[in-house]
């Protein structure tokens, strides 16, 4: 994955109904470790990473670069969006678009938090962004990411079988109504 190319990074904090998503901090470390160690969190995604590797490589602020926003919920992290730039996807349809991704801590699960703030970031990068279309690729057996694209807007562009599952690649386009 690669940058989005010029965009002014940080970005004023995103405000929705209920949330703010940020730049990540210091104060968030904890979080995306624990998010990025959580079986539950990494069951679609190639299993949970070891959580002594991640507290020894994870760096003081995490994920700090354009298009990783904090999903912030009355002062604390309960997830992370990601927009990145495609450039060694495995389907050609999406190579050199923003892909988008998205993880939440399962007692998040269930409020409508990621449809906000993946909607939030969508309107943000078509902001940056005007006129470029995005991509999602979630596999089908994760019913959730299924139901939360269809939310977003994201229509099929094709399935394929990848990491011993079938995938399902979304796009979106500017103008696509999100919720």
């Amino acid at each position: 994955m690669d940058d989005l190319g010029l965009v002014a990074w940080p970005p004023e904090p995103i405000r929705t109904g209920r949330l703010v998503l940020r730049e990540p901090e210091v104060r968030d470390r904890a979080v995306f470790i624990e998010l990025l160690s959580s079986p539950e969190v990494n069951t679609y995604l190639g299993g949970p990473r070891r959580r002594d590797e991640l507290e020894r490589e994870t760096p003081e602020v995490p994920e700090r670069w354009p298009g990783s926003f904090v999903v912030d919920l009355d002062g604390a992290m309960i997830g992370q969006i990601l927009l990145r730039r495609a450039t060694g996807h495995r389907r050609p349809a999406a190579v050199g678009k923003a892909d988008l991704g998205y993880l939440f801590l399962p007692q998040a699960w269930g409020f409508g938090y990621a449809a906000e703030a993946c909607a939030a970031a969508l309107g943000w990068f078509d902001g940056v962004r005007p006129g470029e279309p995005v991509v999602l690729t979630t596999q089908t057996a994760n019913l959730g990411s299924m139901r939360l694209a269809a939310k977003l807007g994201f229509t099929e562009v094709e399935r394929f079988v990848a990491w011993g599952a079938e995938q399902w690649l979304g796009m979106w386009s500017p103008g696509t109504p999100s919720s």
